[in-house]
C-alpha cells in the first residue's frame, strides 16, 4: 500500500519559513520524481517545486523561486519543501505527488495535503 505522508504545514505570518515534510512508503522512493503542488480556494491546484529521483536537478515555479527549496533524502524515504519569506498569496492546501513514467505505465501518488495559511 502506497502512503504519502505531509507534515509541517500551519498558521504563520507573511515573511515567515516553514519546512514541509513528505513521507513516502510502499513505493520504491529513490525511482521517483518527487513533486510539491498546490491549490488555493477557488483556484486550480498548481505545480510548486520538482525534483529528480537523484535530487540533481529541481524546478520551480516561477512565484516561488528563491523564496522555496526542493530536496530529498531517498535514505530516508522523505521530499522537503523548505518554504522562505512566506507571503499570503502562498495560503493553499500543499500536496505531494510521486511520479514515475515507464514505457508500459505511469505510476502517480498523492498525498492527503497539508494547509498552509500565511496571514498579512
Amino acid at each position: 500500500q502506497v502512503q504519502l505522508v505531509e507534515s509541517g504545514g500551519g498558521l504563520v505570518q507573511a515573511g515567515d519559513s516553514l519546512r514541509l515534510s513528505c513521507a513516502a512508503s510502499g513505493i520504491t522512493f529513490s525511482t521517483y520524481v518527487m513533486n510539491w503542488y498546490r491549490q488555493a480556494p477557488g483556484k486550480e491546484r498548481e505545480l510548486v517545486a520538482s525534483i529528480t529521483n537523484t535530487g540533481r536537478t529541481t524546478n520551480y515555479a516561477d512565484s516561488v523561486k528563491g523564496r522555496f527549496t526542493i530536496s530529498r533524502d531517498n535514505a530516508k524515504n522523505t521530499v522537503y519543501l523548505q518554504m522562505n519569506s512566506l507571503k499570503p498569496e502562498d495560503t493553499a492546501v500543499y500536496y505531494c505527488n510521486a511520479l514515475r513514467d515507464s514505457v508500459l505505465r505511469t505510476n502517480d501518488y498523492w498525498g492527503q495535503g497539508t494547509q498552509v495559511t500565511v496571514s498579512s
